[in-house]
């Protein structure tokens, strides 16, 4: 059995592949979640300012993105769009381009309108909970709202945030399994390809869930290190 193995994983080269997968999946992860949360950030300020107009529009996207399956987002986003975006990239001569780099864009955008929607309202919690007594000392002080908003109410709200986007960040990476619907050769997607191919789907699969648990343990990790660092003074560690 042992032997069946190595001729699977690393003869014929299905280790790499999955390894790539994986590689495809967290940086898939990273630009969407990265792209959501600088989107979420001014939308979750806004919302928090209570803008007329803005503030109901941003609520209305958020629990609209929050309230159907992130399968139908990616959906929605890949026969929404495929249209137009070949009609413009064979008006500038690059079909070709576009047909391979269609997916991964659809990933990333489907990830990142889905992570911002949920990192909307972590942000405005946090925002939120910030203690409206070192505002009123800001005030006390003569501070300007724009010097008190950058130094000491939002850095606050980022530490209080923390948790919550180690959250989205956790379902972020796991939602990067849906856009192997489009196409995109993520790690799932690897793993489905090779328990085709070989007709092993349980191997395939109990290794893209190892990998999984991996990424994520690991990212927990690195979240669990950063809040007890933000942590120290308040808390007496």
């Amino acid at each position: 059995m042992l032997g069946d193995l190595w001729v699977l994983m690393v003869e014929q080269s299905w280790a790499l592949a999955l390894l790539k997968g994986s590689v495809v999946t967290i940086v898939i992860g990273l630009i969407g979640m990265a792209l959501g949360f600088l989107v979420a950030t001014p939308l979750a300020i806004m919302r928090w300012r209570k803008v007329v107009v803005v503030s109901q529009l941003v609520d209305g996207y958020s629990i609209l993105v929050r309230g159907v399956p992130g399968l139908l987002v990616i959906y929605l986003l890949f026969f929404g769009s495929i249209e137009w975006v070949k009609a413009i990239t064979a008006a500038f001569g690059y079909q070709d381009s576009a047909d391979n780099a269609y997916p991964y864009i659809v990933g990333v955008i489907a990830i990142a309108v889905i992570s911002c929607a949920y990192s909307i309202e972590v942000i405005r919690g946090a925002l939120q909970a910030v203690p409206y007594g070192l505002l009123e000392a800001a005030q006390s002080l003569a501070l300007p709202r724009g010097v008190t908003f950058m130094r000491i109410t939002f850095p606050l709200a980022l530490r209080l945030a923390l948790g919550g986007i180690n959250n989205v960040w956790q379902m972020t990476i796991k939602d990067t399994s849906l856009v192997s619907v489009v196409g995109l050769q993520e790690l799932m997607r690897t793993a489905a390809i090779g328990a085709g191919i070989t007709r092993s789907p349980l191997l395939f699969y109990c290794i893209a869930a190892t990998l999984f648990f991996c990424m994520t343990a690991v990212s927990q990790t690195a979240f669990s290190s950063a809040e007890r660092a933000l942590d120290r003074g308040f808390r007496g560690r």
